[in-house]
């Protein structure tokens, strides 16, 4: 506890817009800290540091895409079989999206993001992945032209929506979903506009849709018209058109 004289006179450090008073005071100055190679190095796992770690994603992550042209995100599972219908639904997305002069933008990682960025490459396309830092994250797949790991989610989903003009969202899991809902949302309030969002698969997506219909919209947490933020369809051709129709 501070004693009298000390909370008459409180002790001030002033570092650059930061102001520290009693036992907040800070040993040393900043720059006697940059100069001090024998001192700590903890500062990198500190809160200030971070910030020039997620700015730096910012710039790495603008700078790679700053040139790409119209580009489409697809969403889809991680988990998605070689072998499975949904893979070859995910190559023939990233073919369609390819040859109406598209960019395909994914998260670089395998099942259905691989799909994407193979039927993008193998049609003579841009194929983009942005990788995240996960445990147990298998690193960009082979069909990737231009990829940006990031360290960080909320990096990564700016880039997903800056330089996509429309999504495109196969069946996926807890990522996927977060993702989609990410969209709606920036649609629904308009930070973005002119953005279509398109479901491939209704047997896959119809039980979310019932209940952002009934329980969401229906009891009025949602208007019905935020049921129209998005397209369900299971014709791979009118997802490419839907999408890049609107994206112009």
């Amino acid at each position: 506890m501070d004693t009298p004289e000390e909370q008459r006179e409180p002790q001030e450090q002033r570092l650059g817009p930061v102001v520290r008073r009693r036992r907040q005071v800070q040993a040393g100055t900043t720059d006697q800290r940059l100069l001090d190679t024998a001192g700590p190095s903890d500062f990198i796992h500190r809160d200030p540091w971070r910030v020039m770690r997620i700015q730096s994603e910012f710039v790495e992550g603008f700078g790679a895409l700053a040139e790409l042209g119209p580009a489409v995100s697809v969403f889809g599972s991680a988990r998605t079989p070689l072998d499975s219908p949904e893979y070859e639904s995910g190559v023939r997305i990233g073919r369609g999206l390819a040859d109406a002069g598209f960019a395909v933008i994914t998260g670089g990682g395998p099942g259905a993001m691989e799909a994407a960025n193979k039927g993008a490459l193998e049609a003579g396309g841009t194929s983009v992945g942005l990788g995240i830092e996960l445990p147990f994250e298998q690193g960009l797949n082979p069909y990737v032209d231009i990829g940006v790991n990031f360290r960080y989610f909320f990096v990564r989903k700016t880039m997903f929506v800056k330089y996509a003009r429309g999504f495109v969202v196969l069946p996926g899991g807890m990522g996927t979903l977060d993702e989609l809902f990410e969209a709606l949302t920036l649609v629904q309030t308009k930070k973005v506009t002119r953005f279509p969002i398109v479901l491939l698969g209704t047997a896959y997506w119809q039980g979310l849709i019932d209940w952002l219909r009934d329980s969401v919209a229906g009891t009025g947490k949602a208007s019905a018209h935020d049921m129209e933020l998005f397209h369900v369809t299971d014709d791979l051709d009118e997802a490419v058109a839907l999408v890049t129709k609107e994206a112009g």
